[in-house]
């Protein structure tokens, strides 16, 4: 009994440090989220007087169409208008090696702000374009009180729609070579998308 009381002091601890944006402590509660470790599910329940009103965008689409470069610009121009930006971006996990390369912050590497946090998730085998938590990472990011919460998905193919569930709006982004015009009765996301975005506009024949 007295382990399960100091557990709980110890996420009601954390939850209220999440809550003033303390970097630290949203990192270790995206991590136990993440890994789904025994204390969750009382951290989840502690933060949940804390989720706000954090709108939620959800940005997915093909390998190489520019997710990163436009989650980028667009949280550099919500936070030109003086908004607090959450980013969860996912990427996949290699089959081989267990690892994923991350890409995503080589392209974010000019975002830097104390109103800004940028986490970067494996999918880890989840045969889908996000992790299996992703839903509760959100949550936490959504707790520690930013304005908006930007997840950038790993890249997908003509299927999956996950990340539709778990935002208020998503947005697809994909580019005008996509081959011939039956290939979008093929993309499942040009029927559940808020928003379609075609990136790279300035190719020749765009």
């Amino acid at each position: 009994i007295f382990v399960f009381i100091r557990s709980l002091m110890t996420t009601a601890e954390l939850a209220a440090r999440v809550s003033e944006r303390d970097r630290r402590a949203i990192a270790r509660a995206i991590s136990i989220v993440e890994n789904d470790s025994p204390e969750t599910g009382s951290l989840l329940r502690a933060l949940a007087p804390h989720t706000g009103r954090a709108y939620r965008i959800g940005i997915t689409g093909p390998p190489g169409a520019g997710k990163s470069t436009l989650t980028s610009e667009l949280t550099k121009l919500l936070r030109s208008h003086g908004k607090r930006v959450g980013i969860i971006a996912v990427d996949p996990t290699s089959p081989f090696t267990g690892g994923a390369l991350l890409g995503d912050r080589i392209r974010m590497n000019s975002l830097e702000s104390p109103t800004l946090y940028l986490r970067s998730l494996a999918t880890r085998g989840s045969g889908m374009e996000i992790s299996q938590g992703l839903g509760d990472v959100i949550a936490v990011a959504v707790a520690a009180g930013y304005d908006l919460v930007v997840v950038e998905t790993a890249g997908i193919g003509q299927g999956d729609a996950a990340v539709v569930d778990l935002v208020d709006v998503s947005l697809y982004v994909m580019t005008s070579d996509f081959g011939a015009a039956s290939q979008l009765e093929k993309i499942d996301m040009l029927d559940f998308a808020d928003l379609v975005a075609i990136n790279k506009f300035d190719r020749r024949g765009a």
